[in-house]
């Protein structure tokens, strides 16, 4: 799911040799509030995989975000999209793992959560709120193409590439704020 602001985003930022004959995974899928996925349809994908928890609008393939690996194998996606969801992923380090191990060398990232001051808002629940700086650090190990603040709401939105001698991170000393 998606606001109208990480839709801003994905559009200013999603181009279209990133999306055009490529394999595209967007991870949280279920269309709540918004979704970028008719955009990244215009920019004619050669696969667009929408994996959710549950089955509903725009979910492809249930698959729960712990298991992405097992289930599409590594360095499966050409351009991996998340919005809304990381903050209701208990274990974030594995997902985020998950993330960089199916995307492929020199594929995207694109990510967009909330941020401490942002209200609770469970389901399937809500653990972390991400900043500027945590992104900086979960992501070092990968090229940072664009980083901001959700200017409306409390949130941060990146786009990453994942260099072509990935080396992954060790994410175990990241500590997040975490909703009580």
């Amino acid at each position: 799911m998606c606001n109208k602001w990480c839709i801003g985003f994905g559009v200013a930022n999603i181009k279209k040799e990133e999306i055009e004959n490529k394999d595209v995974i967007e991870v949280g899928s279920y269309n709540v509030n918004g979704s970028l996925r008719e955009h990244v349809l215009k920019l004619h994908p050669r696969k667009y995989m929408g994996v959710d928890i549950k089955e509903g609008k725009f979910v492809d393939v249930v698959c729960n975000a712990y298991n992405l690996l097992e289930k599409f194998g590594e360095k499966s996606f050409d351009f991996v999209l998340s919005t809304e969801m990381m903050e209701h992923v208990e274990d974030w380090r594995k997902v985020i793992s998950n993330f960089k191990d199916v995307c492929r060398p020199n594929g995207i990232m694109m990510i967009t959560t909330r941020s401490k001051g942002f209200g609770k808002h469970d389901y399937p629940g809500d653990y972390w709120r991400y900043e500027i700086d945590d992104m900086k650090k979960i992501f070092a190990d990968c090229t940072i193409e664009a980083l901001e603040k959700d200017k409306r709401s409390p949130g941060v939105f990146i786009k990453v590439r994942k260099p072509l001698n990935f080396v992954k991170k060790d994410l175990s000393e990241i500590q997040l704020y975490k909703i009580i």
